[in-house]
């Protein structure tokens, strides 16, 4: 059985407007805190975080697995981990392309994550 929330229907992750109001003004409801709690937990470690950093400032809006790798003192099988957490919360999308996959932010989930955030 997959760990993520059978939920996510609920929440349109890539629009343009937030799913919600910020925390600070009004309750989360539980089945948009269960939707998007999975890219918050996936975001609470720090090479994860440093990876969504280095994927979502690359040029060109993507990053190639080759140019991850080298940055981090972990083996490429404990990258290829991270980048599939990063994944399954869905932070990120990849493309093979020959033997390499490239990576690229899913703004809209980004947005909804900000935007949750957010204090004014």
């Amino acid at each position: 059985m997959s760990k993520q929330a059978t939920a996510l229907p609920l929440v349109d992750l890539n629009a343009d407007a937030p799913c919600c109001p910020p925390l600070a003004t009004r309750r989360i409801p539980a089945e948009t805190a269960a939707v998007l709690a999975p890219a918050f937990k996936a975001l609470g470690d720090p090479v994860r975080l440093q990876l969504m950093s280095m994927i979502a400032s690359a040029d060109g809006g993507e990053a190639c697995v080759c140019d991850l790798t080298p940055a981090f003192e972990l083996s490429g099988p404990t990258i290829s981990h991270h980048l599939k957490t990063l994944r399954e919360a869905g932070l990120i999308d990849g493309e093979r392309r020959g033997t390499w996959v490239y990576y690229r932010a899913r703004p809209g989930i980004m947005r909804q994550l900000a935007g949750l955030l957010a204090t004014e």
